[in-house]
């Protein structure tokens, strides 16, 4: 097995190095550090590996930052999925697994959402990076025959998680007695998704080698399939969660209150999401279920350890 990542400062490069430490001489584990910009790079190591599977969970992540610094997102999310794509089609990889993520459903408000939906309507560039991965992909396994499946992620959270996601921020501000910014008022509903349940997710859609669909119909396409090789599928704990629900279970958690500062919605955020996980449950025997209490209560234990506070 062969990780890469070329641990970059999006976030703190420590916190990347010390998950990367926990894997570090596990049997049959070896770590590449590069860039999927990096063309050369990325097309020697598809020819020195010769990869069965890939899993690419890779990527400029965050709406917020897209707002921002639009052109990581472009040289990250597409330049480097197309380096991925071509080192499949040319290497003979059985099976290409991607993360997507649920802000493709963009402006759509039918919930819960569908892998069977049209999501044509992104609201921010990072959203849109993730809509064309999925395109990307679609046309790899049309054009060449390569097993494509994407999985679309809901609100991940858990131990070892990124530090400008909410319960991240969240905490650290609780401990460290400063007020917790709350958007769109407390008004928002997520899909939290607890990181053991999407890594469970991973491996049996990996192990899951996308089928076509032999009874799609182009005149009433499928969005989520193909009469190529093509899947995609929510990973979702179909249970949204109300934010001031999710703030008042940390609260209990750490054994504090936290000081609220109210704010309006942020540009090219949704209030809800919502994931209708019926595909995945059927075809992988498998739908997330870690309740926001549970999860929660281990996020803080680790944040405590891994922190010592």
């Amino acid at each position: 097995m062969v990780g890469l990542d070329n641990l970059n400062d999006y976030y703190d490069p420590t916190l990347k190095e010390a998950r990367l430490a926990r894997l570090q001489g596990a049997p049959g584990f070896k770590f590449v550090r590069m860039d999927l910009g990096d063309r050369a790079g990325i097309e020697q190591l598809f020819a020195t590996e010769r990869f069965d599977k890939v899993i690419n969970l890779a990527a400029q992540a965050g709406v917020r930052y897209s707002l921002t610094n639009p052109h990581t997102y472009i040289d990250s999310n597409l330049v480097g999925f197309l380096h991925i794509l071509e080192g499949c089609r040319h290497h003979g990889v059985q099976h290409l697994t991607y993360a997507s993520s649920s802000s493709v459903y963009g402006a759509n408000t039918a919930m819960p959402f569908s892998v069977h939906q049209n999501v044509d309507h992104p609201l921010s560039l990072y959203a849109a990076t993730k809509k064309a991965n999925e395109l990307m992909a679609h046309t790899y396994s049309h054009l060449y025959g390569l097993p494509t499946t994407g999985l679309r992620f809901f609100t991940v959270y858990g131990p070892w998680g990124r530090p400008d996601m909410a319960l991240f921020l969240f905490t650290k501000a609780i401990l460290e007695g400063r007020p917790i910014d709350v958007f769109n008022h407390g008004r928002m509903r997520r899909d939290f998704t607890f990181i053991d349940d999407i890594v469970e997710g991973v491996i049996r859609t990996s192990d899951h080698t996308a089928p076509v669909n032999a009874d799609w119909d182009s005149n009433h396409p499928d969005p989520a399939t193909s009469k190529a090789p093509y899947r995609l599928y929510n990973i979702g704990n179909n249970n949204p969660v109300e934010l001031m629900h999710l703030i008042g279970t940390l609260e209990q958690a750490l054994g504090r209150t936290a000081a609220k500062n109210m704010l309006p919605m942020q540009m090219g955020d949704v209030p809800a999401t919502y994931a209708d996980v019926q595909a995945l449950e059927r075809d992988v025997g498998f739908a997330p279920k870690t309740s926001i209490e549970t999860g929660v209560a281990r996020f803080v234990e680790w944040y405590r350890s891994y922190y010592g506070t």
